[in-house]
């Protein structure tokens, strides 16, 4: 790369300048515990619900009630009856039955729902009357009409009872359910569909709610686009904005999004400052590490008491957050980094919305796991890992998910987050752990798959979705899914391994209890961007040679572990050449380095090739088959994958994709 070209928005002396002053300012960044930034952060704030506002009905679900509702009317606002039948005085059943019916002579009045009575009850008198309908004057009971029979006597119709009914019986009493000048619901209560219910059947039109707190949404980085907009060379959408603002509806806030700024000192102070004065908490993230770019905190500090609290937590992910209060408004720099960001805001900024809001603290639910390997951490530093959650053969098993601070899918694919301590070093192997739930509830998968992704297996999933099954897919490459298989963690692990004394693929790893079944054929090659003349039309294994003899050519290598890794040792047989040790985990961020420059070549499918418009040299075709652990072949999930692999539908998608599947 050309040395002299300039950075849009940083020049070299302002780099300078930034590294100097954040060497002098190296106290600024004052790392604390979480429970410390929390005390501190909630010392300075007011966290009673704010005022109250009024809402249509339709508007106050999911609300919290600001006053206490008193009603005003009775509900039932009349004695009605719970059954279809007759209007009776209890007096006149009393000894009925089938041996000795009584006799009711029937009212010329049949009160059905919404009418009004108009006939009096007498003794030895009875009128027909409704579920819902207004007992008349001079009834204390409700006979069912299942246990009457009509009669047509002399004097006019009439019915016979064969049983009897005690006074109140099937009558639902004016004000039996809500009484006039009773507290209906107490402030504080968060409404429901029930609660409506209560609120409806008192008349009630509007009622009294606690003010959802305005919190500006704000994103910074010269590097962020909006979405819909063409992303520039370096550049990446502000996923933040969105996630954080879907987060602060979640916890009971209004979200306004104030949109995603570059790194300028003036413009982001300047909506910064809009935000405090028309929002009642503002959430910024970006911005709040000690690189040369960060300007988010040096600006929090300048705007005023009591000013910046925490700058530093001891957590990981999660340690540049940022806390401060300007007057009276709390105001939170969230690190950059997705995964970082989502865990600070439910953890600091979350339970401050929820308490302005009115809402009851979250109640954290958690569930016991067992964790399948050892996960190393950073001392000094308490350490969150998403985990997704799977059902081993000895009880839960919750696997680390590998995808980083800085991934967008983390949270999304994972159910819950273990936490490691700030004075572990790791976590080992079959340790028992506490998982915290991320979200209402897990549903366990139906299907377990654990190993090598491939974009073919998604058009057997979707076949699996069709019919309504959920499967889970960990992509740990082809080793850790023959680990996970072996250790009862799933139900089949994809794999794409050639064993080096035979040259079979997949084969060689059965065991007892695991059998193989075959997937497809994908042709693995050699990348490169079209048009470059070391390796344009020439034969794979003249391009490597071609590549290997020139220091200047750089390539991609895949991490150990993986299928495509081992094909690519023994076609080096022992050689490093330049970009040996860049070890991306996929397929497609090979081919992202190489048509990025950042790599002249590397081994891919061709599949994957195609989608970044990159050249191709085929070298051998791998099998991808899965290994099934027999125990599990019973599920109707398994059995439904292993029909989808037969389907044609399904092998015309995978064909389409540039994949053969493999003989049924």
């Amino acid at each position: 790369m050309n040395g002299n070209v300039k950075r849009p928005g940083l020049k070299v002396a302002d780099l300078l300048d930034a590294v100097r002053q954040a060497a002098r300012q190296e106290q600024f960044l004052d790392v604390v515990s979480a429970e410390t930034a929390r005390a501190r952060f909630e010392s300075h704030l007011d966290l009673s619900p704010l005022a109250a506002e009024t809402v249509s009905l339709a508007a106050a679900l999911s609300r919290v009630l600001a006053n206490d509702v008193v009603a005003d009317v009775d509900a039932p606002p009349f004695d009605r009856s719970g059954v279809d039948g007759f209007a009776v005085r209890a007096a006149d059943t009393i000894g009925a039955s089938d041996a000795a019916p009584r006799r009711l002579k029937l009212n010329a009045e049949v009160i059905a729902c919404g009418h009004a009575p108009v006939l009096a009850v007498a003794p030895g008198t009875a009128t027909a009357l409704a579920t819902g309908g207004v007992v008349p004057r001079g009834a204390d009971a409700v006979m069912m009409i299942e246990h009457t029979e009509l009669i047509e006597a002399a004097n006019g119709p009439a019915i016979e009872l064969r049983r009897a009914v005690a006074p109140g019986q099937f009558i639902a009493y004016a004000g039996s359910d809500i009484a006039r000048g009773e507290t209906l619901l107490r402030r504080g209560t968060l409404i429901g569909s029930r609660e409506i219910g209560m609120l409806a059947a008192c008349g009630l039109a509007n009622v009294d709610v606690v003010r959802r707190p305005k919190v500006a949404v704000l994103s910074t980085g010269d590097e962020l686009v909006s979405s819909g907009e063409k992303l520039r060379p370096a550049s990446v959408y502000d996923s933040n904005g969105a996630i954080v603002a879907a987060a602060v509806t979640e916890a009971g806030g209004e979200a306004i999004s104030f949109g995603a700024f570059p790194d300028d000192e003036t413009a982001l102070h300047d909506a910064v400052t809009r935000a405090l004065n028309t929002c009642d908490m503002v959430v910024l993230s970006g911005g709040t590490s000690k690189g040369a770019g960060d300007l988010s905190h040096r600006i929090v500090s300048k705007l005023g008491a009591p000013g910046v609290l925490v700058h530093g937590v001891a957590l990981k992910p999660g340690k540049p957050l940022c806390l401060a209060v300007i007057g009276h408004k709390p105001l939170a720099v969230l690190p950059g980094f997705p995964t970082s960001a989502i865990f600070t805001f439910h953890a600091f900024v979350a339970p401050v919305i929820r308490r302005l809001a009115g809402l009851p603290a979250e109640a954290a639910r958690t569930v016991e796991a067992r964790v399948p390997m050892r996960i190393a951490s950073e001392m000094g530093r308490q350490e969150f890992v998403l985990v997704a959650l799977l059902d081993g053969e000895d009880g839960s098993v919750a696997f680390p998910t590998a995808k980083g601070s800085g991934a967008v899918t983390a949270f999304s694919q994972a159910d819950g987050f273990l936490a490691i301590d700030a004075l572990a070093s790791a976590l080992d192997a079959d340790t028992q752990v506490q998982v915290t739930l991320i979200g209402e509830a897990v549903r366990p998968p139906d299907l377990v798959i654990t190993g090598s992704h491939c974009v073919a297996l998604d058009a057997v999933l979707g076949r699996l979705a069709d019919q309504g099954l959920a499967a889970r897919t960990i992509a740990v490459g082809s080793q850790g899914g023959v680990s996970a298989v072996r250790r009862g963690e799933c139900d089949l692990a994809p794999v794409h391994l050639v064993d080096p004394k035979t040259g079979i693929y997949n084969e060689y790893l059965l065991t007892p209890g695991i059998t193989l079944v075959h997937g497809w054929r994908r042709m693995q090659g050699l990348v490169y961007r079209g048009g470059d003349p070391r390796f344009e039309g020439l034969s794979a294994e003249a391009a490597l040679s071609a590549a290997l003899a020139d220091p200047e050519t750089l390539m991609v290598n895949r991490n150990a572990g993986a299928g495509t890794r081992v094909l690519i040792d023994q076609l080096l047989a022992g050689a490093k050449p330049p970009g040996y040790a860049n070890q991306p985990k996929s397929h497609n961020a090979v081919a992202a380095a190489v048509a990025q420059g950042r790599a002249d070549w590397g081994i891919a499918i061709s599949s994957v090739a195609k989608l970044y418009g990159l050249g191709f040299l085929p070298i051998a075709p791998e099998h991808y088959d899965f290994l099934l652990a027999e125990s599990r072949r019973a599920r109707p999930a398994v059995q439904a994958f292993l029909d989808a692999l037969t389907n044609p539908k399904v092998r015309e998608r995978i064909r389409a994709l540039g994949m053969e599947p493999a003989d049924v």
